[in-house]
């Protein structure tokens, strides 16, 4: 079943999404003062890689993940890592750390010139790999997630960019099955239809 898309009335307090499920990340820090959130940050994720579900993205970015569930998990262990929100397959929203915040998500990056993109930007995880196609329920919480983004941030849609644009050579998330089209279809039919 899927899990319930964003209300377009939706609006965050102090940084926090009522609708998403509240699990709070100790990977994060305040972000420069000043500086405006302008840049919208697509990344992809599955623990173990190539496979869904489970409690292990939540127990990454809460720093609990225990090696001995999985062989992989040995390699990124202590790793610190966040994001402020994630999307599973059925599009159940999942928020780590306040928007108002620094995640720990984009790492080496740069955006137009500009460098470390976690100090200006929100990270959102799908739930998917690089070989395989998204859901239908992640692409539409996603352009609403988006939307109501950029009700709040001075964030443009050509600033809704994946990982791999702000990493090149170094990542490659969302991938190549990530639909962009679509998703770029989906967040102006959100703006043009505005609650």
């Amino acid at each position: 079943m899927a899990a319930a898309l964003l209300s377009p009335s939706e609006r965050l307090l102090d940084g926090w999404l009522p609708a998403a499920r509240r699990q709070p990340s100790p990977h994060c820090d305040a972000r420069p003062p000043g500086t405006a959130i302008e840049l919208l940050v697509v990344h992809a994720i599955s623990l173990p890689p190539g496979q869904f579900g489970g409690p292990w993205i939540d127990d990454l970015f809460l720093g609990r993940l225990d090696a001995g569930q999985h062989p992989f998990f040995a390699e990124i262990q202590g790793l610190e890592v966040s994001a402020h929100f994630l999307i599973r397959r059925d599009g159940e929203l999942v928020q780590y750390v306040s928007t108002e915040a620094r995640a720990w998500h984009a790492g080496r990056s740069r955006w137009q010139g500009r460098e470390r993109c976690n100090d200006f930007s929100v990270g959102v995880e799908l739930e998917g790999c690089d070989d395989q196609p998204f859901e239908a329920e992640q692409y539409r919480q996603l352009a609403r997630l988006a939307r109501l983004l950029m009700r709040h941030y001075p964030i443009s849609p050509e600033a809704i960019v994946g990982h791999a644009d702000i990493a090149p050579g170094r990542k490659t998330d969302p991938g190549p099955c990530f639909d962009w089209p679509r998703l770029r279809t989906l967040v102006a039919e959100h703006r043009e239809n505005p609650p």
